[in-house]
């Protein structure tokens, strides 16, 4: 039996959110926001680098990019 769990929890939305906070260029926002976190930043270079530095980080979960804008 195996167990889907959609968004992420509190606690683990906390340690990401800490973990950008200390790893992101100045500039850079986080934010949760119901079972997502929403990062922000004036450049896209800086956002590219925030979902690169989370990609090579292993928080436990398995984690999902999108919303990205021009």
């Amino acid at each position: 039996m195996a167990t889907l769990v959609a968004g992420i929890g509190s606690e683990k939305a906390k340690e990401i959110n800490k973990f950008i906070k200390a790893t992101a260029p100045k500039g850079t926002q986080s934010q949760t926001q119901g079972e997502q976190i929403r990062v922000t930043a004036k450049k896209r270079d800086a956002l590219q680098d925030v979902i690169a530095a989370c990609k090579e980080h292993d928080f436990g979960i398995p984690l999902q990019f999108g919303n990205f804008r021009d």
